[in-house]
């Protein structure tokens, strides 16, 4: 058969979804062709986790549209069908049990081989040896997930839902699969999803990277205040009209010119000889309106420092000093001092999602809305109402919504806005735009410029070599738990961050061998 022949694997006609009367996702089609990579663009309130969720089963879209997968229709809101007819998902949260095995995790939702009652162990791992081979990975079966790097764990995600014990899979759904992975591991998932997508097996990529466009996938489509406003081939779309199919106009640059410190620079923040887990000693300090940037493979020690200098994690010993007076290793103490701490991961630890996102946004200090043993909510919901404005945090006037109601780049905003209003003399920030869109970062990047020029101190921790680059006056380098070289003014580049980064990892492996 031609091309013109051969059923899509995923066609989307019509499809449409609203809450409580409000359009968030309004009708549109879509086709993937089997073994098509193809991206799906959008700031965060797109309407691409809807899609993915009607895709999924887990809401019903609105009467009129239709969804075929492989030229059979997909009953709506049913997740049984979507998987009996292949569709298959690795959501961010890739729902593996850290502390089970590789085989374990890929045959708790497929059921175990038995024979008379008993689990044929070798049976088992021949399986799961056989469904990772699909996909490029040669892993023992029976090592815990937990030992794995961040690139294998997903890796396994995407195993899993390949795995072929009842129907094959025909569509393989990818919600920001590489929003926690270092750039190095980047390389060895999409090698994954090649493999994948060579044997047939359609693919939805959503990314918030455009880099990641460009070097993986065949089409892209682009969707905005839930409208898909255009689908290209890659090669056809050049990366300004991508922006510009994104944010509705041009994106403003934002960088910041890099200063190379003198010799002897003061340092009004200072951590000495601070040892916690993998870290072994690390020494760092930074001047007032000084961007510091930290940067290194996974388990380097990065990963950790800004929580165990923040006093969110033990230390084993070490000290931090602001302005010369050194800060007990406790948030509380921390906070009190002038440090705020911005955690990686927003859902488990950066926020709490149950509550308002006013709460949210004052919860570190209420002290200014207390009046005779009373809090003031007009009072805060003033202040809060500022920050909004100021941030630009969507929607507006949600300020008593909860904060798991808004997209992912505005819970950020209300983040970072929790610790901008305490006028910090110390910004701790662990990959600060993470999961967010390009217009939210771009945003997030110029409040971070904004601390700094107020005179703050910022760290940044993060594995966005291009993010470091465009922010940072200095950027470390960490490798087994030491800073391995401190980057700074002309030298603040991607290509010396990157090249800085594989030099530690070789000299690494050479010591070992």
């Amino acid at each position: 058969m031609s091309d013109t022949d051969v059923a899509p694997a995923l066609h989307i006609d019509g499809v449409a979804k609203s809450f409580h009367g409000r359009t968030v996702l309004h009708p549109f089609e879509l086709r993937i062709a089997p073994g098509e990579i193809h991206a799906l663009l959008g700031q965060n309130g797109s309407g691409k986790s809807t899609l993915i969720k009607m895709l999924s089963g887990f809401h019903q879209p609105d009467s009129g549209g239709t969804v075929l997968v492989a030229g059979q229709p997909l009953p709506p809101g049913s997740a049984e069908s979507a998987h009996r007819l292949g569709l298959r998902f690795v959501h961010q949260d890739l729902g593996l049990v850290d502390a089970s095995s590789i085989v374990d995790n890929l045959l708790f939702g497929h059921g175990f081989p038995t024979r008379f009652g008993t689990v044929r162990a070798a049976a088992a791992r021949r399986r799961c040896a056989a469904a990772l081979h699909a996909v490029g990975l040669d892993l023992d079966p029976g090592v815990p997930v937990a030992a794995l790097t961040p690139a294998q764990r997903t890796g396994v995600a995407v195993a899993r839902a390949m795995f072929a014990s009842d129907e094959r899979a025909r569509v393989l759904v990818l919600d920001e699969p590489t929003a926690t992975l270092p750039a190095e591991e980047v390389d060895h998932l999409h090698e994954t999803l090649r493999r994948a997508a060579a044997q047939g097996v359609a693919i939805l990529y959503v990314t918030h990277f455009l880099d990641e466009v460009y070097r993986l996938a065949d089409a892209v489509s682009v969707l905005r205040d839930g409208y898909l406003v255009t689908t290209s081939a890659v090669e056809e779309i050049e990366r300004p009209k991508l922006v510009h199919h994104l944010v509705g106009g041009e994106l403003e640059g934002v960088r910041r010119e890099a200063r190379r410190p003198a010799p002897g620079h003061d340092a009004s923040f200072v951590v000495r000889d601070l040892r916690a887990g993998r870290i072994r000693g690390v020494d760092l300090g930074a001047a007032s309106g000084e961007i510091l940037g930290v940067y290194g493979l996974t388990g380097s020690g990065r990963e950790s420092l800004l929580a165990a200098v923040f006093g969110a994690t033990t230390r084993e010993s070490g000290q931090v000093l602001l302005a010369g007076r050194e800060v007990r290793p406790s948030p509380g103490d921390s906070i009190a001092a002038g440090i705020g701490y911005l955690p990686p991961d927003r859902k488990v630890s950066g926020g709490c999602l149950a509550l308002p996102a006013a709460e949210n946004l004052t919860l570190p200090s209420l002290r200014s809305f207390w009046a005779r043993g009373w809090l003031s909510k007009r009072g805060e919901s003033a202040e809060v109402r500022d920050w909004f404005g100021r941030l630009q945090i969507r929607p507006g006037d949600g300020i008593r919504l909860p904060l798991s109601s808004f997209s992912g780049g505005n819970q950020q905003k209300v983040l970072l806005g929790k610790w901008l209003r305490l006028e910090p003399k110390v910004l701790l920030l662990d990959e600060p735009t993470q999961g967010v869109d390009v217009g939210a970062k771009a945003e997030l990047h110029r409040q971070i410029l904004k601390a700094a020029a107020s005179g703050a101190v910022v760290v940044v921790s993060s594995t966005d070599v291009e993010e470091l680059a465009t922010l940072c006056d200095r950027v470390l380098v960490m490798r087994d738990g030491l800073v391995a070289e401190d980057l700074c003014g002309d030298d603040v580049t991607e290509r010396a961050i990157n090249r800085s980064s594989h030099q530690a990892a070789t000299s690494s492996a050479g010591r070992e061998r």
